[in-house]
């Protein structure tokens, strides 16, 4: 009987140990207003400020295509993770997320590129990051196993045509990037699909308006998210046993 409660007692142990899953705190997700050009092989001034006139255009809204990732990440890609990710609500409404301050954290003008779910902060994650990476992982070590950054850009890149006389495809791209409890990188991945929408260059300068550009990229994110779970299914299935 003794030996049947021991043999009992460490089925149970070894269940509340490894059946559970680990957890992962999602600490910023956010959309990139500033459309890249730089595959379209121009700089120049007009365009430049064709681009941040965009950015600045209230009709230029990319609220619901970040609130269409957002459902579909946490809904839907989020069921295939090897890990659980915390409530939304314990982490961004927590006052040591409110009261953490990155480094690189934006001014008021480099603000107006970004634009945050909810009440996520724009906390920026890669090259020279390490102080985010290390900090935020600290600030919730207590509770989950990592921490994931995620968030959505858009470039412009050529389509068909020659000379200034030429279509343009957007392209959109999401990077996502897991660090464990010591803020070392798990993974970080970057997946991408084109629109199949299309805009043009007019003497070699894109049209740049946002009834243009908005619907190619709506277009361009569809695509990406079309397969995305697939992909992600890969990438992640194994970094659990790296948290």
């Amino acid at each position: 009987m003794k030996k049947y409660l021991f043999v009992v007692l460490l089925l149970t142990v070894f269940t509340a140990t490894y059946g559970q899953k680990k957890k992962v705190a999602v600490v910023t997700f956010y959309a990139n207003k500033m459309v890249e050009f730089k595959e379209l092989g121009i700089g120049s001034e007009e365009l430049i400020k064709d681009i941040l006139d965009l950015r600045d255009n209230p009709d230029f809204n990319l609220a619901p295509l970040l609130e269409q990732y957002h459902s579909n990440f946490f809904t839907d890609y989020a069921t295939t993770f090897p890990f659980e990710l915390l409530p939304e609500s314990s982490v961004v409404d927590s006052e040591k997320y409110k009261n953490f301050e990155p480094k690189f954290e934006l001014s008021q003008y480099d603000a107006n590129n970004y634009l945050n779910y909810g009440n996520y902060k724009y906390i920026y994650e890669g090259f020279a990051g390490k102080y985010n990476e290390e900090g935020i992982t600290k600030l919730f070590a207590d509770k989950a196993d990592g921490v994931l950054f995620v968030n959505i850009d858009f470039a412009f890149e050529k389509g068909f045509g020659v000379g200034k006389t030429m279509s343009i495809k957007m392209r959109a791209t999401t990077r996502i990037a897991l660090y464990n409890k010591k803020g070392e990188k798990v993974f970080a991945f970057s997946e991408s699909e084109r629109s199949k929408k299309t805009g043009v260059m007019v003497g070699g300068i894109p049209v740049v308006k946002p009834e243009k550009i908005l619907p190619m990229c709506e277009s361009a994110l569809e695509e990406l998210m079309g397969d995305l779970k697939k992909r992600l299914t890969k990438i992640i299935s194994k970094a659990d046993k790296k948290l």
